[in-house]
């Protein structure tokens, strides 16, 4: 299953096995791989090499698919790889005709060279392969095309920065956001005294305006 009609010079088709990460994962992790993933992929390698862009800050992107024993979701066992591996890998994690894709950002581990830190991941809900709307477009750089991608996972393109850092923290943010106010809500709904909640309803108020200035690319002060 072809997902992105990468060119030819990108491809690699090789399987890793899933003993590689067993450093990585404590015997109940490795255990999960065992039980749940059928067979990880190496498809495709971008980079300056492979596709004649130039990099700056992403110096490869690495395309990985995982065949799954079960159509569950694998986050978990996805963070271990990337920590492994120090290059941004977009997933395809498919089960029969069902996928989704995910991929992180991350920086190198200030302490442990072998490891990187995950700063944040983008993600879809499953989806029928055959109704993949995500691309690849292999234009003008590879932090570019990468930038791209996480726009398209994110589903907010009017968000777009001009940094990826930019981009993650916004994301980070609208995160927060979102959660202060539905915390917020169920707070209000559950409040019993009238006081309590007339200054819980400005709060929310607040946050709400905050939430709006961000989706709409302002600043927040």
């Amino acid at each position: 299953m072809e997902v992105f009609n990468l060119p030819q010079t990108t491809k690699v088709g090789r399987v890793v096995p899933k003993n590689a990460f067993d450093s990585y994962a404590t015997a109940k992790q490795r255990k999960l791989f065992t039980d749940r993933v059928q067979r990880i992929t190496w498809t495709h390698k971008l980079s300056p090499g492979t596709t004649n862009l130039e990099s700056k800050e992403i110096k490869e992107i690495q395309v990985f698919k995982v065949e799954l024993k079960s159509q569950e979701t694998i986050d978990p066992l996805l963070a271990i790889i990337d920590r492994a591996i120090p290059y941004n890998i977009i997933f395809i994690v498919t089960y029969t005709s069902n996928m989704y894709l995910s991929t992180s950002v991350k920086h190198p581990h200030p302490v442990n060279e072998d490891n990187t830190v995950v700063d944040w991941t983008f993600k879809t809900d499953w989806f029928v392969s055959e109704e993949n709307r995500y691309t690849m477009v292999l234009k003008k750089s590879l932090d570019s095309v990468y930038l791209d991608f996480c726009i398209q996972l994110s589903g907010r393109p009017e968000l777009a920065k001009k940094s990826l850092l930019e981009f993650v923290e916004q994301s980070r943010l609208i995160d927060s956001l979102t959660k202060e106010v539905s915390q917020l809500k169920a707070a209000i709904a559950n409040c019993k005294q009238f006081n309590q909640k007339v200054e819980l309803n400005v709060k929310l108020m607040k946050v709400e305006s905050q939430l709006y200035s961000v989706l709409n690319g302002r600043k927040v002060y």
